[in-house]
């Protein structure tokens, strides 16, 4: 079952790059209360769009990402967010993390969402060995079954950013800490 409307997904994926993700939630909720549905987005001029999202990252550049990706939704799937990886991926500002996002939380499709974290934490953990997220979204898709594909992201996503971060992880808190490999760390960056 999916967890959200989406359109909500969609929406709070495209807002979500290269932002904090409480800059987000709130820039979701101030939008989609104006625009709960693509047509509703399209009523909108540019400069509401950027004033609904800001300080999100690239607000300007995601304002006219959204009003384009809202008037292809009404004009080529009849006002309802596509349901394949392929027609999600043709939107403007959609990439495969995007696409994946909205298939799994938004359709309840399987699909892994591969970002910063889930890129990292598969490497950790030794699931995968690789250097590209395109890279570790195959490699895991092969390794973990299909009906854990949609929880796989917001588990590791929580894991990395609150104990398994970039520099510093928390091992000693990790419940995975007796099976994890702890590939690409030193023991002078595991806290103690």
């Amino acid at each position: 079952m999916p967890d959200q409307d989406p359109w909500r997904v969609l929406v709070g994926a495209v807002l979500s790059t290269r932002t904090r993700d409480e800059v987000t939630v709130e820039a979701v909720r101030r939008l989609l209360k104006r625009a709960p549905d693509p047509q509703a987005l399209c009523r909108l001029d540019i400069a509401t769009i950027r004033r609904l999202i800001y300080p999100v990252g690239f607000y300007r550049t995601k304002a006219e990402l959204l009003r384009k990706m809202a008037e292809e939704i009404i004009t080529r799937h009849q006002g309802a967010v596509p349901r394949s990886r392929t027609a999600l991926l043709a939107l403007p500002g959609v990439g495969p993390k995007v696409a994946n996002i909205v298939l799994a939380r938004g359709l309840g499709i399987p699909a892994i969402a591969v970002d910063t974290h889930v890129h990292r934490i598969a490497n950790r953990l030794g699931l995968v060995k690789t250097r590209k997220p395109a890279e570790t979204e195959r490699k895991l898709m092969a390794v973990v079954p299909e009906e854990c594909w949609i929880e796989l992201n917001p588990l590791l996503v929580a894991l990395g950013q609150t104990i398994c971060l970039p520099r510093n992880p928390r091992c000693q808190l990790c419940p995975l800490d007796p099976l994890c490999p702890k590939r690409g760390l030193s023991r002078a960056r595991m806290s103690r």
